[in-house]
């Protein structure tokens, strides 16, 4: 759990994968890795009968391709039957979109990093208090850097972990504003590039949050 729980802070960025092939998933794994990203989420995809087993196939090949070389971990995880299946899977950290007392005590029991969702400071703290080793402000677009900042007054122990609407351009906004690290997907995981065969662009904005990362913590 220590290992997993160092390189989300250390890298601090969690790439975030929802509804991709299995057929693209091990390039877009190499691209994000070419690009000096470390940590990538798959999301269960509770939206269509399969789903959940797709997801979990994604995280296995993830797992059984680069988790010596990448922290995977699984999100929108809602049920703790979820968690032991994402610990199956090969997942290190477990991330929801909310704060579940019986999901985060199944990720502690599982020995994995517990990561939930939470808007409010009642929410932030209830998180913690139930074992989370960081608390996921979600969706971060809605409550922006200040909102972060004024966090560190009241509950500046609690590590805060932002996603939704996470850009090259505003990562260091939220990581100067005290939170420990964040969640990206829309712009890095692009279908179009995806589909198009045009992996060398996701290894580009890869660079691009690692250099934005870079510029607000050094």
């Amino acid at each position: 759990m220590d290992q997993a729980l160092n390189a989300i802070r250390k890298d601090k960025l969690i790439v975030i994968v929802r509804r991709i092939p299995e057929t693209q998933i091990l390039s877009l794994a190499q691209a994000i890795f070419d690009g000096g990203l470390r940590c990538i989420e798959v999301t269960f995809d509770h939206s269509c009968p399969g789903g959940i087993e797709d997801s979990l196939r994604c995280a296995h090949l993830l797992a059984d391709n680069f988790g010596d070389r990448m922290c995977i971990g699984m999100g929108t995880t809602l049920t703790p039957e979820e968690v032991r299946m994402a610990k199956d899977a090969g997942a290190k950290y477990i991330i929801s979109p909310d704060t579940c007392p019986q999901v985060i005590a199944e990720t502690k029991k599982q020995g994995l990093v517990s990561i939930p969702g939470a808007m409010t400071p009642t929410e932030i703290r209830t998180a913690y208090d139930l074992g989370a080793d960081i608390v996921k402000l979600f969706p971060a677009f809605s409550l922006g850097p200040d909102f972060v900042r004024a966090m560190q007054g009241p509950l500046p122990h609690i590590p805060l972990l932002v996603a939704g609407g996470v850009t090259p351009d505003n990562i260091g906004a939220y990581l100067n504003a005290g939170a420990v690290g964040a969640g990206c997907i829309g712009n890095l995981v692009n279908r179009q590039w995806m589909d198009a065969g045009e992996f060398k662009k996701i290894t580009e904005t890869a660079r691009m949050y690692v250099s934005a990362i870079r510029s607000a913590t050094e």
